[in-house]
């Protein structure tokens, strides 16, 4: 018997544990895959459609290599979700599986000692904890040198030619390169055209020696034949809403709705559950905990479906899903794919459908090039650090550079990852090492971006296969017609809307008014800029709980406000339809005390909008307009954006409440929009020290 045919039989074996049935057999290219890495000690990519088996792949190895004495394998893997489905996955073969990450700081201590013990046969981390300082410096060096196998789940991550770029996996490639010589590695995707095939390879391939075979590719075809696809195209978003209440019921056992925006999923899951469905919102914005019990109660088919965002996506696994429905269609078919590959992985059929939106373009754009370093904000970055002479926690670089929290993280982990900045106890540090801006580069992948939005409206509209060309645009060489989707065999759902569904939409997107959460602290560092506040806001001098019309990416009213809004627009006096809708809202609004008159935020780009906005609800109110706050020294300086600190620094001391009588009593302050709120907060404080008893904002607009 060769070692191959051993290695096939005991392989086999754990497999047959793994799944739970004694007839279990590999799928083509599960044990070529494993067989590189516990024979051959190779590097392998292994790009496969979701439901093949690619966790079989790193399970079975890991043990076969345990049983050979190797040590623990490592897997990064992208998500807590994924974690918590792979860690249950592996006991039930015996795999001895634990996780370091985020959520379970307390468990860490044992985890080491455990991985002291060899009592681990996988350790799960999440790549931003490849970085941890602590991590970094103090555990991870023991655990490379004694590592059998490294993993690297959902490996499109690693390149920025990928539709979920993260700037954490491209680290890997120096930890590739740190291995000691003969530890195999594995990566793995089901969403990777050809280009990011070559990136991933490549970046694997780091370290390895004039004598190593180099990076194994196994590549198989991604056609699923039990997703039944189809394009349903319908006037608007209340006839979106309205199909779905039509037929939710009606498609096959549980499953996900997309959505694009945060404010969407909430939207439509409200919308759900108040015509009697059992359905729960899933977004980026969901408590931790909220969110492992929706995706239980998915499992367990006591939902009918999860109304989520991308958040819900790579690591959920659920292989009895029945349907996907997207309202609004992602920006490349890549993305679409990885999404509704979560459907159909143990059934032979399930349905995906999407409704595409007349203002999914505008929201692609509004989210385009979230994870493109700037050259200007970068360079203040490294000159900041450079001066500092010693690390800046990020709340400390957040205060001098005036970038906000979320993007400026992002563009740290860039810099990181190019050499130029390290992350180290207390913060950040500048490494000294020349760094410059790839403007061609960023260029190159923005012209891709736009490219692969090009090719999901031409999925739309397309004749042909819809899998077949979601299979073309992965470079698969397999692509060929599914016969099931609606251009194969035709339209497979119905078309029709309910009438009584189509007014219960109409009417749901025509709700107006969102909250507006007053701030209760001045943001840290405000006092570094010449600001002489800190800590709490004085009550006297809060604002009081506000509102808007409604967001910028809402379904309904966010349509004309993104209109009003566009750049270029103008200027010009408030459309009749804000107006009415406005006054709505102020109808709606439970106050403790009304206004006893309104006041204009002064706007020197929207001078017009504002003031009849003003105008028009104190005459329909029946109250004083007091007219705008007066700019001081020119009023606001800087450019729109930048952290709390520079937002307050750039508004403080530039509004004047002096020419105005203002009651002791409320008022109503008026804007346009609204993004972080400082601006409203420091007039609201003006006003509050001219003597009114309480300040109420209402703006248009509320950023997503």
């Amino acid at each position: 018997m060769t070692p191959t045919t051993t290695t096939r039989a005991e392989a086999l074996d754990v497999l047959c544990a793994l799944v739970g049935r004694d007839d279990a057999q590999f799928h083509d290219g599960q044990f070529e895959a494993i067989d590189a890495l516990v024979d051959g000690r190779r590097r392998a990519l292994v790009v496969q459609r979701t439901g093949w088996g690619k966790s079989a792949v790193y399970f079975v190895a890991t043990m076969l290599l345990r049983r050979r004495g190797a040590g623990p394998t490592v897997l990064v893997s992208p998500l807590l979700a994924l974690m918590r489905d792979q860690i249950a996955a592996a006991a039930r073969a015996g795999v001895r599986a634990v996780k370091i990450d985020s959520t379970n700081a307390h468990e860490w201590g044992e985890v080491i000692a455990q991985l002291d013990r060899d009592e681990v046969d996988v350790l799960l981390v999440s790549p931003e904890r490849l970085n941890n300082p602590a991590f970094r410096d103090g555990q991870l060096p023991q655990i490379v040198a004694r590592m059998g196998l490294l993993v690297v789940d959902e490996a499109h991550c690693i390149s920025d030619w990928g539709h979920d770029f993260r700037p954490d996996y491209r680290r890997l490639r120096e930890l590739i390169a740190r291995m000691p010589a003969g530890v195999p590695v594995l990566a793995t995707t089901a969403t990777a055209n050809s280009r990011v095939v070559a990136d991933v390879a490549e970046q694997l391939d780091a370290g390895s020696g004039e004598g190593d075979a180099g990076v194994l590719t196994i590549r198989g075809p991604l056609g699923r034949a039990s997703l039944r696809l189809g394009v349903l195209r319908l006037p608007g978003a209340a006839q979106r809403l309205a199909w779905l209440i039509s037929h939710l019921g009606d498609l096959p056992g549980s499953g996900i709705i997309y959505t694009l925006t945060v404010a969407a999923a909430n939207d439509t899951a409200r919308l759900l559950r108040e015509r009697g469905y059992d359905v729960r919102a899933y977004t980026g914005q969901t408590d931790p905990d909220e969110r492992e019990q929706a995706e239980a109660a998915l499992t367990q088919n006591r939902v009918k479906a999860l109304v989520a965002t991308s958040a819900l996506g790579m690591g959920f696994d659920k292989p009895d899903l029945g349907f996907v429905i997207h309202l609004g269609a992602p920006s490349s078919p890549v993305s679409y794919y990885q999404q509704v590959g979560r459907a159909g992985r143990a059934t032979e059929s399930a349905d995906v459908l999407l409704l595409p939106g007349a203002e999914d373009r505008d929201i692609w754009h509004y989210f385009a090039t979230a994870s493109m370093p700037d050259r200007e904000r970068a360079e203040r970055v490294l000159g900041a650090l450079a001066d500092a002479g010693a690390p800046l926690s990020t709340p400390a670089l957040e205060a001098i550079v005036d970038i906000r929290r979320t993007p400026l993280e992002l563009l740290l982990k860039v810099l990181d990852v190019d050499g130029a900045v390290a992350r180290v106890t207390g913060g950040w540090v500048s490494t000294g090492q020349p760094w410059a801006y790839d403007e061609d580069r960023y260029r190159r992948i923005a012209a891709e971006r736009v490219a692969e939005q090009q090719h999901m409206l031409d999925y739309e509209e397309t004749g042909q296969c819809r899998m077949e060309f979601l299979q073309r645009s992965l470079d698969d060489e397999s692509a060929s017609p599914c016969g099931r989707c609606d251009n194969c065999a035709g339209a497979w759902f119905p078309a029709q809307i309910a009438a009584e569904a189509a007014d219960e939409a109409a009417a749901a997107l025509d709700r107006v008014g969102v909250p507006i959460e007053s701030r209760r602290q001045w943001p840290t560092g405000a006092d570094r800029l010449g600001v002489p506040v800190r800590g709490r806001i004085a009550a006297d001098e809060q604002a009081s709980e506000g509102r808007a019309l409604a967001r910028l990416t809402d379904l309904g009213w966010g349509g004309m406000l993104r209109e009003t809004f566009a750049t270029g627009a103008g200027d010009g006096p408030l459309p009749p339809a804000l107006l009415s809708a406005s006054v709505r809202v102020l109808a709606d609004w439970r106050w403790d005390e009304r206004p006893l008159a309104v006041v204009a935020m002064p706007s020197r780009s929207r001078p017009q909008l504002v003031g009849s906005l003003a105008r028009g609800i104190a005459e329909i109110g029946r109250l004083p307009f007091l007219g705008s706050l007066d700019l001081v020294d020119g009023g606001p300086s800087g450019q729109p954006g930048g952290n709390s600190a520079f937002r307050v620094s750039n508004v403080w001391g530039r509004f004047s409440a002096a020419g105005l009588d203002v009651p002791h009593g409320p008022v109503l302050l008026v804007d346009d929009r609204v993004e972080s709120g400082w601006t409203l907060t420091v007039a609201a404080r003006e006003l509050r020290l001219a003597g009114a008893s309480s300040v109420l904002p209402f703006v248009l607009a509320l950023r997503g």
